[in-house]
């Protein structure tokens, strides 16, 4: 995915916005040469927009200052240096469908990263009389409607990422145009437990975007395992968003097995339902399930929040799966077993065969390690 900075004169974030002219003296290339380049290295492409923003240095505000949203007679409020685009005018509507449809098609991008970086303010439309200022909202998201409904329309295999931040656009409305929705800004996953747990209460694990990030956290300046942070991604979109350059070959290695991890497990991942067994509030750890619609297998994903000397006993009831049916336990990375004491090895190191009823009724617990870690995370497998 090619992010902000590619358009324009985007040296920094006081400027370009709006001016959606690939910089080929940056790229080095046209954005179709790009394009070309990233596919044959076996990789498809995507790239990021903030379409509703503009900068006051661009090309685009000099040339149309009344497209903007702000209010007659006072200085417009800038948020992020940025003002945004009255969304509710046909022309400025044409104007964007115009300029992504043509880097689109240029680069043969099938990904659109949509940004939106802040909240509206100042709202005033200036193709609007005085005593119809009160359609501003209504317009300004048809508007957008417009714009995602003629590129879907015109790019039907191009997949929409939407953006939560800023305009906490995360809604059923959005959703029709970007079936996945970045979820937030923070990625550390502890903080995502509770994210993600918030948002599963509305969204499916397919729409919420996902990814595993640097750690330290960029953010929380939080040390977290590369696995714990993949179990956390996995109850989303999953992908890497790190410099992968600066990865070790172990962790290099580790990627490619989560990797593998995730697509074997895919449909109970991304398809399952959710069952959420011990929330983020919890003492001890973050447990959820996702169980294959069939009860034929499920996937247990636990998040261990601090450690503790005395240990905690964390129970829960395994939920999704049928009464009748046998079903094996098991760590689905088998090294995960040897950090278990006996008594959770012998559960979890893949023997032990119960039926559905006993899951459902007396449960499991939440393994223990021989030595606690902090942030250690598990996924076992019931099948």
């Amino acid at each position: 995915v090619l992010d902000d900075g590619w358009f324009g004169k985007r040296d920094d974030d006081r400027s370009g916005l709006g001016d959606w002219q690939p910089n080929e003296a940056k790229l080095g290339c046209t954005i179709r040469e790009l394009g070309e380049k990233v596919r044959a290295a076996g990789t498809a492409f995507g790239i990021w927009f903030e379409p509703e923003a503009v900068s006051e240095d661009s090309g685009l505000y000099r040339a149309h200052p009344e497209w903007t949203i702000a209010v007659p007679g006072r200085a417009p409020a800038l948020s992020r240096y940025e003002l945004l685009l009255d969304l509710g005018r046909e022309d400025v509507q044409d104007r964007l469908i115009e300029d992504i449809s043509s880097v689109i098609r240029a680069s043969g991008a099938v990904y659109l990263k949509w940004d939106f970086n802040r909240s509206i303010s100042d709202r005033y439309s200036a193709a609007l009389p005085a005593d119809r200022q009160g359609e501003f909202d209504h317009r300004y998201m048809l508007g957008v409607y417009r714009v995602l409904e003629t590129l879907r329309g015109t790019f039907p295999e191009l997949l929409i990422e939407g953006c939560s931040s800023g305009g906490g656009r995360f809604d059923a409305g959005m959703l029709y145009y970007t079936p996945q929705i970045w979820t937030s800004d923070d990625t550390d996953p502890i903080e995502r437990l509770m994210i993600q747990y918030g948002t599963s209460m509305i969204y499916p694990v397919r729409a919420m975007g996902a990814h595993v990030s640097a750690s330290p956290n960029h953010q929380t300046g939080r040390k977290t395992p590369l696995h714990t942070r993949a179990v956390v991604a996995m109850s989303g979109t999953f992908g890497f968003e790190l410099d992968v350059t600066k990865a070790s070959e172990a962790e290099k290695a580790e990627m490619r097995e989560e990797l593998e991890t995730f697509r074997a497990l895919y449909d109970v991942l991304q398809f399952g339902d959710l069952y959420r067994l011990l929330p983020p509030t919890d003492e001890n750890c973050t447990v959820w399930e996702q169980a294959a619609k069939d009860g034929s297998r499920a996937l247990l994903n636990v998040v261990r929040h601090t450690a503790h000397a005395a240990r905690v006993l964390s129970g829960f009831q395994v939920q999704g799966l049928k009464d009748e049916a046998m079903y094996r336990v098991r760590m689905v990375r088998e090294k995960d077993v040897e950090k278990l004491d006996d008594a959770s090895k012998a559960l979890f190191g893949g023997r032990t065969v119960v039926s559905g009823r006993a899951l459902r009724t007396a449960g499991l617990y939440v393994p223990v390690t021989r030595i606690p870690e902090e942030y250690e995370a598990f996924q076992i497998l019931i099948e």
